[in-house]
């Protein structure tokens, strides 16, 4: 006799008798569902516990330990949530509690080398990125001023006396530049100290009064672009227009270059303020300042280099120009290697789980909803299908009806 005539063999090959839950499958899945809901308050201390850990070190063993039990609790309950309710918030909620806790339990030590090390090779070259179209503003802005400045005491040579101090307008009108003799006066030591405390001094007066707003950045940056041409301009009418321009090239540059740095750090401090792009404002200008602020540490280290310049070498007279360019030109070079980063050399990185993840938890919530209804599926299909976590275990399979199994 054929098998295949017998209704239990009918009924195993029929996909409809396979794939259809029972109503046990869905009483037990039911009963699941329920069950990880209750466990709220667990994930919730969780988190709390690996966002303390990642601003400071566990208390004692026991604060490390349970760290490690949180990290194993999150694994297992986000693998029965993608079972049982993949289409949720609350699936999402354990995803980035889980790389949370997964980031602060396998972060490296801390270590000041490699802190500086990161600071230079990875930070600094990620917010000049970021501020890149900030900082085409503000270039744009100081050379417009310049030329404006120019343009004012070429013009009107009157005006000189609204950008220049009456014995500076006293010694060039003697065909004198006021920087003639300056070593004679102060040595070179002191000269660099007193230099390099003024321009960082200035930057950082600079970028604090981009917080208005950015209308104080424009008010720095305006006011140096009219003086610098307004002088330049002034020395012109005088023949000593040459002149100037061997003493503030070898240094000019850079001490140019990061006043334009420092206004625009402090303009995105002050956009973020008028178009807060991270919740409140305070929360957009306190993430603004934070990662701005770090540009500066770049600005103080290039600083230091244009003192040293600008007390040894620009007042030296028998420095011929082509050195003075030379100078000038590559500590510019230098300059930009160093907010890009190429001096500091790094294999290319690979992309980890972890790092997706990390940056797609930023947007979750910070409670988990604890409820399965519409309103908490706002998700799209396309986040449902969303690579597995690292590290996260796979979901069991469901039991075989054996209900359903083609009899002997």
């Amino acid at each position: 006799m054929n098998t295949n005539s017998r209704p239990g063999a009918k009924a195993a090959s029929s996909p409809t008798a396979t794939s259809n839950p029972t109503p046990t499958t869905n009483a037990r899945d039911h009963a699941l569902e329920f069950s990880l809901l209750q466990r709220a308050e667990r994930w919730k201390a969780a988190t709390a516990r690996a966002q303390r850990l990642a601003r400071e070190p566990a208390s004692d063993l026991a604060d490390a330990t349970q760290m490690a039990d949180d990290y194993r609790l999150l694994a297992h309950d986000l693998a029965r949530a993608r079972r049982l309710i993949p289409d949720t918030r609350t699936r999402e909620y354990l995803e980035a509690a889980y790389v949370r806790a997964h980031n602060t339990l396998h972060r490296t030590a801390w270590h000041p080398g490699y802190a500086l090390l990161n600071l230079f090779r990875d930070e600094i070259p990620a917010v000049v990125r970021w501020l890149t179209p900030h900082i085409l503003w503000a270039t744009t802005i100081f050379i417009l001023t310049v030329f404006a400045g120019y343009w004012m005491v070429h013009t009107y040579p009157d005006v000189i006396g609204l950008f220049a101090s009456p014995d500076l307008i006293a010694t060039v009108e003697r065909g004198q530049l006021w920087t003639e003799g300056i070593l004679n006066i102060v040595p070179s030591s002191v000269l660099s100290l007193q230099i390099l405390t003024n321009n960082i001094v200035v930057s950082l007066f600079a970028y604090c009064a981009g917080f208005v707003f950015g209308l104080g950045t424009l008010y720095i940056l305006g006011l140096n672009g009219l003086m610098l041409g307004a002088v330049f301009a002034f020395t012109g009418q005088h023949g000593l227009e040459a002149a100037l321009f061997r003493f503030i090239v070898a240094h000019g540059c850079v001490e140019i270059s990061v006043m334009c740095l420092s206004g625009a750090a402090g303009a995105a401090v002050g956009e973020a303020l008028i178009r807060p792009s991270c919740g409140s404002r305070s929360e957009s200008f306190r993430i603004a300042a934070l990662r701005s602020g770090k540009l500066l540490i770049a600005c103080a280290v290039l600083l230091v280099g244009s003192g040293l310049i600008e007390g040894y070498i620009s007042p030296r007279p028998h420095l011929p120009l082509w050195g003075r360019l030379v100078i000038g030109i590559g500590y510019w070079i230098v300059m930009i290697a160093l907010l890009k980063g190429w001096f500091f050399r790094r294999a290319t990185p690979v992309a980890s789980d972890a790092t997706t993840h990390t940056r797609a938890a930023a947007s979750f919530p910070t409670n988990p909803p604890m409820s399965r209804s519409r309103e908490h599926r706002d998700v799209s299909a396309a986040t449902v299908a969303a690579r597995p976590a690292p590290h996260a275990p796979a979901p069991r399979a469901q039991p075989r009806d054996r209900s359903t199994r083609e009899p002997r």
